[in-house]
């Protein structure tokens, strides 16, 4: 009995730490799970200049072709999160920030090949609608199809303080707390938005996010303990393929341009 409660143990504590806890209790860790994730942003249409943020709808035709081709099944995070079978070859496709072009271009494509895609959008911009995002009719559409899940990549974290929205080296970027910044201050602009994210999205969604996608990948210790609570799987962007046996908190992400032939990511 007491050899049956320590392996249970083992598992349920591997679940959200991994193989490290299991080894510790003098077991052996479950097998290697790979799963890997995808990870772009926007989609446009044939013939606009391109840069590593984007891909055009030819490009995601090419990659959906692979994807079928090779025998890849996409699935989501919320099958993660309920402990679902994964089937032979799972893959999680993922799109940040929440472009309209999820919506006219990648939302028809995945009804075309019957894919699923987790869309994380910045949630301030439905709230402010802006042509080049989506509104909440089109993630509530998406969202009730059952192809796609609506994720949080925070309310409003991405570095618009005069820097445009682009990652800075040696500066906080996304979540990161600032040089000096008191704990009031951060839990008021940091810890405060993630949990403004995810009511924004149950409130309008009818569903709580699963998911929570870094902003810039970029992780803070100060906000862990309540992205780990909020939200059973979060993604970064350490280029490697995940490892379910390490848990769903921090799985790494595959960074796809138009220069990237998804058969050199996925050999």
């Amino acid at each position: 009995m007491g050899l049956f409660l320590l392996f249970a143990a083992a598992l349920l504590f591997g679940i959200r730490y991994g193989d490290r806890v299991i080894r510790r209790l003098g077991l052996e860790p479950p097998a290697r799970e790979p799963l890997p994730i995808l990870m772009y942003h926007k989609v446009t249409f044939d013939g606009y200049a391109q840069n590593d943020m984007t891909v055009d709808e030819s490009k995601l035709r090419a990659d959906f072709d692979y994807l079928q081709s090779a025998g890849y099944t996409p699935i989501l995070p919320r099958e993660l999160a309920a402990g679902e079978a994964l089937p032979d070859k799972p893959v999680l496709i993922t799109f940040d920030d929440g472009y309209v072009g999820n919506y006219t271009l990648l939302y028809p494509i995945l009804q075309e090949y019957g894919f699923k895609a987790l869309i994380s959008p910045i949630v301030r911009m439905p709230d402010r609608p802006a042509g080049d995002f989506c509104s909440w009719a089109m993630l509530r559409e998406m969202s009730g199809s059952g192809l796609v899940e609506i994720g949080s990549h925070t309310y409003d974290l991405h570095n618009m303080d005069g820097r445009g929205g682009v990652y800075t080296p040696d500066q906080p970027n996304g979540i990161q707390r600032r040089p000096g910044e008191s704990d009031g201050e951060f839990s008021v602009r940091v810890l405060d938005d993630i949990q403004k994210s995810y009511d924004r999205l149950t409130e309008e969604l009818g569903v709580s996010p699963t998911c929570f996608a870094y902003p810039y990948g970029v992780q803070e210790p100060d906000a862990q303990a309540l992205i780990d609570a909020l939200f059973p799987v979060t993604l970064i962007t350490k280029f490697r393929v995940a490892d379910l046996a390490d848990g769903l908190h921090d799985l790494p992400r595959l960074t796809v341009t138009m220069d990237t032939p998804l058969s050199s990511l996925l050999k």
